[in-house]
């Protein structure tokens, strides 16, 4: 029997969710949620998708037909919506942000522990091939322990992305770290461990900016296993997208898909890794299938997905703690709560 998903929106990521629900063939699209029908119908038929649409959200969560849910909705709402769908015991993919601020986080958090459901977050790089490549190194200990990791967004969201008449504001936005850099900030923890204490800066670009945040944002952070770590976002910037990863290991050293380990004691330079890099802010490049076809796999399995709720609850934890640092001048240590 199919798993039946509601996708909750059907804007640019919600698209990329639909398809790949849609040509799983063990899952079906359900229903959408939207308050814009019109939009709607045209989109899924864009996509050839055929299914019902909720006008609410309450409404698809009480459908004892649904399985699932899939929070594509504004990043204001994302934890309410959380909550009442595992009160229905109804599984969940979140994006990010989670939340937007760390108090609801912790409330999520309660839910969830409250009604156990299988959840997955989006930080959808952990499925792009470059981070299997690097996760998998680590494994091996290709790399030993990692005592440095420095890890940027770069991406310039400017007028020309549809998201910008929103995500640049401080209530739907919230910091450069939370609106996109917290990619980076997770991919930290996923590569390098933990944080302890994290000390941060921000910064604007251009004084006719519309952002109501600071757009540039550096992390410096002491890591769990006595390493450190920097992280750095900057959503206005004169530069082609990069995520750049560049770890430092006791045995050997990664600069995005390049590598120097001690497992190969004839190299002399760095060996280049075909893979597909992170390299691009088009979300149709981002590996939405794989983050499906996982989800899909743990709900088989009964096993937790690579990034579920409470995974992902920490490197939300960590970007709050940023945050918190650049708007107080001081260090913040981690974890800022339990939970």
């Amino acid at each position: 029997m199919a798993i039946k998903f509601v996708v909750v929106g059907t804007g640019w990521v919600a698209g990329e969710y639909l398809k790949a629900i849609h040509n799983h063939p063990q899952a079906e699209v359900y229903g959408v949620v939207t308050r814009d029908s019109e939009r709607a119908r045209d989109r899924l038929a864009e996509l050839n998708i055929d299914t019902r649409i909720f006008d609410s959200f309450e409404l698809a969560v009480r459908d004892p037909q649904v399985d699932t849910v899939v929070l594509c909705s504004m990043p204001d709402v994302r934890a309410e919506q959380t909550i009442l769908a595992a009160k229905h015991g109804k599984h969940i993919v979140i994006e990010k942000p989670l939340t937007m601020e760390n108090q609801s986080l912790m409330a999520v958090a309660e839910a969830l522990k409250a009604n156990p459901v299988t959840t997955v977050a989006s930080f959808v790089l952990r499925w792009n091939p470059t981070f299997d490549t690097i996760k998998s190194l680590i494994n091996d200990d290709a790399l030993g322990r990692v005592f440095m990791a420095q890890i940027d967004y770069w991406h310039h969201i400017g007028p020309h992305y549809g998201q910008y008449r929103w995500s640049s504001k401080k209530a739907l936005g919230g910091s450069s770290m939370l609106s996109a850099g917290c990619h980076a900030v997770d991919a930290v923890r996923y590569f390098a461990g933990d944080v302890t204490e994290v000390t941060a800066y921000s910064c604007a670009t251009w004084s006719d900016s519309e952002y109501e945040f600071d757009p540039n944002a550096i992390a410096i952070m002491k890591l769990a296993s006595g390493g450190i770590a920097k992280v750095s976002s900057s959503l206005e910037c004169k530069t082609p997208y990069r995520f750049n990863i560049h770890l430092l290991g006791e045995k050997g050293s990664v600069m995005n898909n390049q590598l120097f380990t001690h497992k190969y004691p004839g190299q002399t330079d760095y060996a280049t890794i075909p893979t597909i890099l992170p390299d691009s802010g088009d979300v149709t490049h981002h590996p939405f299938v794989q983050e499906i076809n996982d989800f899909m796999d743990a709900l088989h399995h009964k096993r937790k997905t690579r990034c579920d709720f409470f995974d992902a609850y920490k490197s939300m934890e960590l970007t709050f703690a940023i945050d918190e640092s650049i708007a107080t001048g001081k260090p913040v240590t981690i974890p800022l709560t339990r939970a």
